[in-house]
């Protein structure tokens, strides 16, 4: 099994844009039936949540997705409906695999966590997190609470690549692998170590590549969700136990998804609800704001195998909400205003690599101190980055430039392999607000560009606001736009728009990131003292 960086590089290769096919699933009722009941409506988190898996514990559903080189790494969301989300805190608290997710010598981008399995232990009320790294090895992290502390319980030198993890009714731990070739794995009871793996499936050539793994027993019977990137998903069924034999039956191919311009739903989980209704949480690629979760009901044939609930051919924009419980408080919005107070970053918050923790700290307000000299933001630690809310939305920042330096530059990026900002530049011992555009990386993600200012204006004082506007709706390249003020009221755009690129081989989508990096001596520093993201 080539589990090289190029082959699986190489196997992410298919086209992102959404199809016409139909897929092979149930209608659902179209007009009154729809109409007369609460609904959803899709993508549920127009955010970039990638990769998905979906638990449910008691009455409540975690998911957790992939987020390469952020840090921290495996974001758990939190819901009490699979429509209104939460993040709750992080499988990963460091990326501690390396020198290169420090920034120190090397860089991590589009490594780190890539597709992994989020599970739950009842008989030790712990939850897993495993995934692997680098192609080289398998890490195991665990918890009593999704918000943590979470801790690495062991590392296992087989990669599981886009592994799913099942702990079985007798709970043993099993772990389904593997691309095109796929494996299933026995943990050792305490799950730190392997005892016994095997292949189970070899993937038929007409099909092409599965992967991203997802392991369930149901009724008895033992299945592995997979996906064809990026257009299709698979499922295999064993009745005759965790390593099969497995025989194969396609979910969807070509569907069309329900965001315009975005793809085919593919690569998430499937989930139960406390009424026993079924329900499938996929990603659909949304560049250039990412991959975006989008929920539909699934229902079973009579020989056990899934059906995705169509509306009119097409994963619905919307369907009738899940049946629950009443949920027992309001989830905390995805957007809205920071003022950074307290002694810990809110989960929403992810640095570009791992940060060095002594140039920063929160309590009135997010200091940054400078970190690196460089001239490439890309090169630059400690740049806090947040997910875009789509379909559009605004950053703006009130930023406290008053000990900044010469050579220090500061400010908002709207943060990707292409990228641009707005900010401060401090020279000479005069401060000016610019936009910068033309940093750029080529597909290794080495740094062909670190940028062209492309207009300025002098500032005085030593506050100001940024602002930058977002439109990630796919399809097509997307503008950004900067803008700034003195008095936090009227404000000024600067610069001409952006153009935000939808090439997906970057995986993650564009982000917003506060930055300050010194271009001569440490030793710099500023200060946010709100942030907020809004939507029209």
């Amino acid at each position: 099994m080539d589990l090289s960086w190029s082959h699986q590089f190489l196997t992410r290769r298919r086209t992102l844009a959404a199809a016409t096919g139909l897929a092979a699933g149930a209608l659902l009722p179209p007009g009154p039936a729809l109409a007369t009941a609460a609904q959803y409506t899709n993508p549920v988190i127009w955010q970039d949540f990638a990769d998905i898996d979906v638990i449910r514990v008691g009455d409540t559903y975690y998911a957790s997705a992939s987020t390469m080189h952020y840090s921290p790494g495996a974001p758990v969301l939190r819901s009490y409906d699979l429509v209104n989300w939460e993040i709750a805190g992080h499988s990963v608290p460091v990326l501690d695999f390396g020198a290169k997710y420090d920034l120190n010598g090397a860089r991590g981008y589009v490594r780190g966590i890539w597709a992994s399995s989020l599970a739950y232990r009842p008989s030790n009320r712990t939850f897993y997190w495993l995934g692997q790294i680098d192609f080289a090895r398998t890490y195991l992290y665990t918890a009593t609470a999704v918000e943590g502390p979470w801790n690495r319980l062991t590392t296992i030198s087989t990669p599981y690549y886009d592994a799913g993890l099942l702990v079985d009714t007798d709970d043993t731990l099993y772990v389904a692998y593997g691309n095109t070739t796929i494996s299933v794995a026995q943990l050792s009871p305490d799950g730190r170590s392997q005892v016994r793996a095997q292949e189970v499936f070899r993937t038929p050539s007409g099909v092409g590549t599965l992967e991203g793994a997802r392991f369930y027993k149901i009724n008895g019977q033992y299945y592995i969700f997979l996906t064809r990137p990026a257009n299709g998903q698979y499922v295999l069924k064993s009745s005759s136990g965790p390593f099969g034999p497995y025989t194969m039956r396609q979910v969807l191919l070509d569907l069309r998804g329900p965001i315009p311009g975005g793809g085919v739903p593919h690569q998430g989980g499937l989930v139960r609800t406390q009424s026993g209704a079924w329900y499938y949480m996929a990603f659909v690629d949304a560049y250039p704001g990412g991959r975006v979760p989008a929920l539909a009901p699934v229902t079973w044939t009579a020989d056990g195998w899934p059906v995705v609930q169509l509306v009119n051919g097409a994963w619905g924009t919307t369907y009738p909400s899940p049946a629950v419980p009443a949920p027992p408080r309001q989830v905390t919005p995805m957007t809205g205003v920071d003022t950074f107070d307290g002694t810990t970053l809110k989960p929403g918050w992810e640095w570009n690599h791992n940060p060095d923790n002594t140039k920063w700290s929160v309590g009135n307000g997010l200091t940054l101190r400078t970190a690196t000299v460089t001239h490439d933001l890309y090169w630059a630690r400690n740049t806090l980055t947040h997910r875009i809310q789509g379909p559009t939305s605004t950053a703006t920042v009130q930023l406290d430039h008053s000990a900044m330096r010469d050579g220090d530059r500061a400010g908002l990026a709207l943060l990707r392999d292409s990228s641009a900002w707005i900010g401060l530049k401090r020279d000479g011992g005069a401060t000016r607000v610019v936009t910068v555009t033309g940093l750029t990386m080529d597909s290794n993600w080495n740094t062909t560009g670190t940028g062209t200012e492309t207009a300025s204006a002098p500032v005085s004082g030593g506050r100001v606001w940024l602002r930058a506007n977002a439109d990630i709706r796919p399809g097509a390249p997307r503008p950004g736009t900067f803008s700034y003020s003195t008095d936090g009221i009227t404000f000024t755009r600067l610069g001409p728009a952006f153009s935000m690129g939808n090439d997906w081989r970057f995986f993650m989508g564009y982000r917003f990131a506060l930055f300050n990096h010194a271009t001569q001596a440490l030793g710099g520093a500023v200060r946010v003292t709100r942030f907020e993201v809004s939507t029209p």
